[in-house]
Formats: C-alpha cells, sequence, structure tokens
C-alpha cells in the first residue's frame, strides 16, 4: 500500500512538472544580442603577496554566445601593472612587471536593476623582476617567467541598459607566490 501511495506521488507530481514545462516553454522569451556585447576599460588597485599595494591597468571585451545560457559572458582580458622603487641614498632600483592574458567566464544576475555578477577563469601572467645597484656589487640582474593561475571575481555593474556604464569588482588571482587581490573601478561600452 505505502509503496503504491509514493509511486503515485512520483507520477503526479511528473505529470505535473511536465505541464509546468510545457507552459513555460510557450511563454515568448526575448531576443538576447550575441557577439561582442561591449568593451571595459579599468584601473586597479593591486594587493600582491609580500608586497605593497600599486595601481595596474586593465581592457577586456564581453562576448555572449547564442549557444550558451543568456547571463553567460566571456571575456578575453589584458591586464598591466608595473610597480617602480627606489632607495636612492643607496642606489637601488627595483621594477616588477605582470602582463596577463587571461580568460574568464562570468554568471551576469540580470534580474535587477544593477546587475551583479560573479567569474572564475585562467590566466598567463608574464612576470619580470629587475633590480639595479651597482653600489652594491649588483649592476644589473633580471629574472622573468610565465605562470598561469585561476582567477575568482565578484562585481556589480551599474548602467547595463545604457550606452556608457560602470562597474566595481573585487579579483583574487591564485598565482603561486604571486597571489593577488585587485580592487578594480573602471568604465564600459555597451553595445546591447
Amino acid at each position: 500500500m505505502r509503496k503504491s501511495l509514493v509511486l503515485a506521488s512520483f507520477v503526479a507530481a511528473s505529470l505535473l512538472a511536465t505541464a509546468a514545462l510545457a507552459q513555460t516553454s510557450s511563454i515568448a522569451t526575448p531576443a538576447v544580442k550575441s557577439g561582442i556585447i561591449g568593451l571595459d576599460g579599468m584601473s586597479s588597485t593591486v594587493f600582491q603577496q609580500g608586497q605593497s599595494s600599486f595601481s595596474g591597468v586593465a581592457l577586456r571585451m564581453r562576448i555572449r554566445n547564442p549557444m550558451l545560457v543568456p547571463n553567460v559572458e566571456l571575456m578575453p582580458t589584458f591586464e598591466y601593472w608595473q610597480s617602480t622603487n627606489k632607495v636612492n641614498e643607496f642606489h637601488i632600483e627595483t621594477r616588477r612587471r605582470d602582463a596577463t592574458l587571461a580568460g574568464d567566464v562570468r554568471w551576469v544576475f540580470r534580474d535587477v536593476s544593477a546587475h551583479p555578477y560573479v567569474g572564475l577563469g585562467y590566466g598567463l601572467h608574464f612576470l619580470n623582476s629587475e633590480v639595479r645597484a651597482p653600489d652594491q656589487g649588483l649592476p644589473h640582474a633580471q629574472h622573468g617567467l610565465v605562470k598561469g593561475g585561476l582567477d575568482a571575481m565578484i562585481g556589480i555593474q551599474s548602467g547595463p541598459e545604457s550606452r556608457f556604464g560602470s562597474f566595481l569588482e573585487l579579483k583574487y588571482l591564485d598565482v603561486t607566490m604571486y597571489r593577488q587581490f585587485k580592487l578594480t573601478t573602471g568604465l564600459n561600452l555597451n553595445f546591447e
């Protein structure tokens, strides 16, 4: 008796769910633009592991693919920062640079006036360090390497329905021995 009651409940729930899906599929959904939907110009404050904060710049493109869910955006990104320090009393100069090519994917919550978003990605970091300390016996030394790392972001975009908008974003880049947090503000040009 109990098994037949559970089976009948399962069948009834399945029929109700199928009817609900059939009804929602007949509702027309607005067309979502695909292709390049915008460009973002960014300025970041970078907090790198073991270093003081410094500034960076970035440019990214936002792409929507019609084969994906409409809330998913693909974002090829170029980021760059450079930090230079001088200690004139000892004639020491250091310079560190990071040029990053990244591919990020974000989910945009479009049900509110300002669009919050979360995302993940992967970036290739072209890192370079230089030091000049001629009085210390080191006229010039340089070290460069390429490292890959995952990143995660959370942000909010204002003015997403207008031609120009702005956004605020926090991004974590997990690059071994070069981990970074970036607090980013930016302007975007929307093509939608």
